[in-house]
């Protein structure tokens, strides 16, 4: 008799719910004075936003690489505050279209701490969703300076442009140029940024921009006229703010062929180049090219060298930053979860948002500033031609201090 009753009392309890509107889903409301619950067996989930596919899949690859490799250590050594780790990653193609589908899946999901993305347009495609929804938003190497504001939900674990267009005119200076170019792209978010910055750097040092030439696409293909025009201009180095699948195939090849001969500079984006390079194409050009980045993997740091060996041990391959800055997002967010002690995206944003919080990472050890930028330094790298390759070589790091 019991039993039925049971039954009975269960299936009146059911019929009561759904009266309500109510779901199985559904559990009353705690008290106000009482704390949330706390399963410790639930992973603390963390979704990554790259171009893991299209023309700047090497960007998406290093970045989820380096996710993987650190999500991997922190689960081995307990997790964060006792919970694992776990990856939902997804596929913005470099399209900021698709980046905001990807985004908009993630919360759909649940999600409320992301990694991402790699470009400034794609990212910028993102923040005010990311600021509506309240979703904690770390992009390892989106350097735009509008992309993050104070008292919002963006933050990132690399410099901004105002930092590296800077660096960039302090070596052209310190390098003895007295007359510089700029071949750039008007339409796109990162390369008009570094521009502007370079530019405004440039005056401050009294460095004569004497020609500036633009394209109205990252895709161009051909920039023989605009090296052309820097020949003419009499410069001594050409910043040209591009990415790498451009860089290696066409930028250089190019301006050598047009007669220019001179130091050609670039940024963060030229990480990849020498994988580029047009098999058979002369490697002297490459001599004289220089780069800003976020660190260098020959750096002797124990922080650099532990990550570069663990790297290569996994993946067979060295980093690049795009791995190292998506190493360092995923150990930002765990020091923001520890010292918030919560994965809470709103508390998990307080403590980054903490500008006395300082973060040992392998791109350096850095607090955020009030707008969740690092101040940190730049590192200044070397092309060259390597007999059958293009290698890399770290000519200095250099300071906000050196500005």
């Amino acid at each position: 008799m019991k039993k039925y009753l049971s039954i009975l009392l269960v299936l009146s309890l059911i019929l009561s719910l759904a009266a309500c509107g109510g779901s199985k889903s559904e559990a009353p409301a705690p008290a106000a004075d009482a704390p949330a619950a706390s399963d410790s067996s639930e992973p603390i989930v963390i979704g990554s936003i790259s171009p893991n596919t299209g023309g700047l899949a090497a960007y998406g690859i290093g970045i989820t690489t380096g996710i993987e490799l650190a999500v991997e250590e922190i689960n081995a050594a307990g997790g964060i505050l006792g919970r694992q780790v776990e990856i939902i990653t997804t596929d913005d193609q470099g399209d900021p279209t698709e980046c905001l589908n990807a985004f908009n899946s993630l919360v759909a999901q649940g999600v409320g701490l992301v990694i991402g993305s790699a470009t400034s347009g794609c990212t910028s495609a993102i923040t005010d969703a990311a600021n509506e929804e309240e979703v904690c938003l770390i992009s390892p190497t989106a350097t735009a300076d509008s992309l993050t504001t104070e008292d919002d939900y963006i933050f990132r674990a690399c410099y901004a442009d105002s930092f590296q267009g800077a660096i960039a005119a302090a070596y052209a200076k310190k390098s003895g140029c007295e007359k510089v170019g700029v071949v750039y792209c008007a339409a796109d978010v990162y390369s008009k940024g570094l521009y502007d910055s370079f530019s405004a750097a440039c005056a401050g040092y009294g460095v004569e921009v004497a020609a500036a030439e633009s394209t109205a696409s990252m895709d161009v293909q051909d920039f023989t006229n605009q090296f052309a025009a820097m020949v003419t201009a009499g410069v001594d180095l050409v910043y040209a703010p591009f990415y790498y699948d451009v860089i290696g195939p066409y930028i250089v090849p190019q301006a050598r062929a047009a007669g220019y001969d001179g130091i050609i500079m670039g940024a963060d984006g030229y990480d990849g180049v020498p994988d580029y390079v047009v098999e058979g194409a002369d490697l002297s050009a490459f001599n004289g090219i220089y780069w800003t980045n976020h660190y260098y993997p020959g750096d002797t740091a124990e922080k650099v060298t532990s990550f570069v060996s663990a790297y290569e041990a996994k993946f067979g391959s060295t980093p690049s930053a795009f791995s190292a800055t998506g190493y360092d997002c995923v150990y930002m967010y765990k020091a923001a979860i520890e010292a918030a002690g919560t994965a809470d995206a709103s508390a998990v944003r307080d403590a980054l948002a903490d500008t006395s919080a300082v973060y040992e990472c392998v791109t350096g050890t850095f607090s955020l500033d009030t707008s969740g930028t690092p101040v940190k330094g730049a590192a200044i790298i070397s092309f060259a031609d390597g007999g059958d390759k293009v290698t890399t070589e770290l000519v200095e790091v250099m300071q906000a201090s050196d500005l």
